[in-house]
């Protein structure tokens, strides 16, 4: 009852936001913001309202003062911003700051920064989604508190209606008969039972509500359907989500492109997740997505859907598939695909990924031991067969690369870029509004040849093993490279 009452009062107060990918709520960021280089974390709030909780490290230049504003990303409320508040400098680090902002509103927000250094001042912003993912639960010296005041309330009524049925015709200093106190126990038996009544049925109440109202404030994502028709050809069709037709006002629904596709579809061969699939369906309705599949071997798949609305709200839409041999042919266009024949392990400091024409990959971890909660640069870098930097990377949809983590159990999966965790249709939104930050000049994404190390800023959410998919584009092809993690607590 306590939890149901909680939800309930809560969700009176405001509407609850949402989270991207799956079980990796947080947003990381690594790039120019004007003169300057940052590595931004934003750990959203489970619960709404709630606290988000902002860290920023300086890689580049020097920065004296940082001040954040939470903002919407589209439509009212997104361009009036009220003072921002400074961030807090480390003692330890005059380059590492932490600032707290709270999100009171269900949608998409965007953090606004104002970064003040020896370079002058600049503006950016980041998009965050954030969601109510969890009710949280009442403290138990509260609850005890409250329990103790009610048992205290409902013994005082019980008393009280005795002592009327006992004594309210007697006259003053009279004693109650035999036949009154009697009456005056038979009273308060009848109320005990009517409290007891009304508290039992009171809170079958609050549970139903409660329930009832966590189904729309409590984010899911849309659930989504796959199927394979004519032997070849995956036919995706989404569901209802009640989370996003209770913010229609908000401008979340209508589906925009995201690195020039309104779907980018993972497929991923389980539980020993041996092949990777990277396509982007056609939209043939509004909601509903086909893609003619290439040669695929059968087996359970996992499946993850990733949209991005017009608001800058990104959903990861997921379910299981079981699907026969596909005789397709090869990926063509910007879907690609990977077999995992075997993942070599830690050699050193390094993880290593081989291919058959001789170049290799490596995973540059310098010795250290990855921890949950931890925010990182992953580095990966590419040499030819012939063990030098490679110097034929090309960019893919317009990245320098694309990462793609998942958790055994797939808990966690996670879709991130050089630029981090947001999705580019969503900074592209805030940087209509920030201009600040160069997101067309950075390497990969100007027609320039994408450098031989490739960085992805992330965080692994929870303890665990992962597989990892870094993606990247040479001669005009797509490679995968296939890494194994273990996250430490």
């Amino acid at each position: 009852m306590k939890r149901g009452l909680l939800v309930l009062i809560l969700s009176f107060l405001v509407p609850s936001i949402a989270a991207s990918h799956v079980g990796s709520p947080d947003v990381f960021y690594e790039g120019a913001a004007g003169p300057y280089r940052l590595f931004v974390t934003v750990r959203t709030p489970p619960m709404i309202p709630g606290i988000a909780h902002i860290e920023v490290q300086v890689l580049g230049g020097n920065v004296s003062d940082i001040r954040i504003v939470p903002l919407r990303v589209v439509g009212e409320g997104s361009q009036n911003a009220p003072p921002p508040d400074s961030m807090e400098k480390s003692q330890a680090d005059p380059q590492f700051f932490t600032g707290q902002l709270w999100l009171m509103e269900s949608g998409s927000w965007q953090v606004r920064m104002e970064i003040f250094g020896d370079k002058g001042k600049v503006q950016m912003a980041l998009p965050v989604p954030a969601a109510a993912r969890r009710t949280l639960k009442m403290d138990k010296g509260t609850g005890s508190l409250l329990a103790a005041l009610m048992t205290f309330l409902v013994a005082s009524l019980i008393a009280i209606l005795g002592a009327a049925v006992r004594e309210s015709q007697l006259e003053p200093g009279a004693a109650a008969s035999p036949a009154l106190r009697r009456r005056g126990r038979i009273g308060m038996a009848v109320t005990g039972a009517v409290l007891v009544g009304i508290l039992f049925l009171g809170n079958k109440w609050w549970d139903v509500a409660a329930s009832s109202r966590a189904n729309i404030m409590m984010y899911k994502a849309p659930p989504i359907e796959a199927s394979l028709q004519n032997g070849n050809t995956i036919v995706l069709k989404m569901g209802f989500s009640s989370w996003h037709d209770f913010r229609k006002q908000m401008l979340v629904n209508k589906i925009i492109p995201d690195h020039g596709h309104l779907m980018h579809l993972f497929l991923i061969r389980t539980p020993d997740l041996s092949n990777f699939y990277h396509l982007h369906p056609d939209q043939t309705s509004a909601d509903t997505f086909v893609e003619r599949m290439p040669a695929l071997t059968a087996g359970s798949y996992a499946v993850f859907a990733d949209i991005v609305r017009e608001s800058g709200f990104p959903d990861t839409m997921t379910t299981q598939v079981t699907l026969p041999d596909v005789a397709g042919g090869p990926p063509s266009g910007d879907d690609s695909e990977a077999r995992v024949l075997h993942v070599t392990g830690a050699i050193g400091p390094r993880t290593i990924a081989t291919f058959p024409d001789g170049s290799r990959w490596e995973w540059v971890l310098d010795g250290q031991t990855i921890h949950a909660q931890q925010p990182l640069l992953l580095r990966f870098r590419v040499f030819d067969k012939e063990g030098k930097a490679a110097n034929d990377l090309e960019p893919y949809m317009g990245m320098a690369g694309h990462l793609v983590l998942v958790k055994r159990d797939l808990s966690v999966f996670a879709h991130v870029h050089p630029t981090g965790s947001a999705p580019m249709a969503a900074l592209m939104l805030v940087d209509n509004q920030t201009s600040d930050r160069a997101i067309h000049a950075m390497p990969g994404m100007d027609g320039t040849p994408a450098p031989a190390e490739v960085k992805f800023p992330y965080g692994f959410p929870q303890p665990g093993d992962y597989r990892l998919f870094v993606q990247i584009k040479r001669n005009g092809e797509v490679d995968t490279g296939v890494f194994d993690a273990h996250v430490e607590p």
